[in-house]
């Protein structure tokens, strides 16, 4: 006989597959280099689990994922510890944001590299495009 949970986690939507789901912390090493992991998911289409920091602006297409739940934009509190390990999600559409302490998965192809946003002008070293998200536990 199969248990409801082994039922509910094997017809999860595919966005919940285990694979190539990853954290903030396995794109780095500890000399904040990027990892091998990173390196060979460059390219590629991943899932990463995180939080959404409070947007920047309204009616964005994008926001910054973080390893933790942020109460406040990462970006406007002079005081705040910038977040080393963050990823700028760009979406495919403009995105209603979620509180800040709901754990999202996001997928989306990983592009690693700094560059800069020429509309915002924000600096990233790690980007997930074409990107789209749900609540971890939805």
């Amino acid at each position: 006989m199969v248990s409801s949970a082994a039922l509910f986690f094997c017809n999860l939507p595919t966005l919940w597959s285990t694979d190539n789901l990853i954290k903030l912390r396995d794109l780095y090493n500890k000399d904040l280099s990027f990892s091998s992991l990173a390196q060979n998911l460059n390219g590629k289409e991943v899932r990463v689990y995180g939080f959404m920091a409070p947007p920047l602006k309204a009616e964005a297409n994008f926001f910054v994922l973080t390893k933790m739940p942020m109460s406040v934009c990462p970006f406007c509190e002079s005081e705040a510890d910038w977040p080393d390990d963050l990823i700028l999600v760009y979406t495919r559409d403009i995105i209603d944001a979620l509180p800040f302490n709901v754990p999202i998965v996001t997928k989306g192809t990983l592009d690693i590299g700094t560059k800069t946003d020429p509309e915002t002008g924000f600096v990233s070293k790690v980007r997930l495009l074409q990107s789209e998200f749900k609540k971890y536990y939805e």
